[in-house]
């Protein structure tokens, strides 16, 4: 599964995660840290990335841009890195099945 990890998230959290997640990436990584939201959509769709996000309007995006790509809205707060990693190695058959599926 491939997992774009937007701006709003740090790009530290795609090292701890190569293990289970190895095709992650980070908009940074990708030269997009200046992108618009719409660019990053599209970046996703083309390259068939999973977004994961934390921004509040991520569902009313989907419902704007459409169905693909799959976006995974974070809803954890402020949590330090490694709680944030924790809970992404606990949930990783989730966001699998997820993503694979129907999210």
């Amino acid at each position: 599964m491939k997992l774009l990890f937007d701006q709003n998230l740090s790009r530290k959290l795609i090292p701890p995660l190569a293990d289970i997640f190895p095709d992650a990436s980070h908009v940074q990584f990708e030269a997009m840290t200046i992108a618009t939201d719409t660019e990053i959509w599209e970046f996703a769709k083309a390259k068939n990335f999973c977004i994961v996000t934390q921004d509040a309007d991520c569902a009313e995006k989907s419902s704007l841009y459409g169905s693909l790509p799959k976006v995974i809205c974070l809803r954890s707060g402020t949590l330090k890195q490694k709680k944030l990693n924790q809970s992404y190695v606990l949930g990783q058959q989730q966001y699998k099945s997820c993503v694979l599926t129907h999210c």
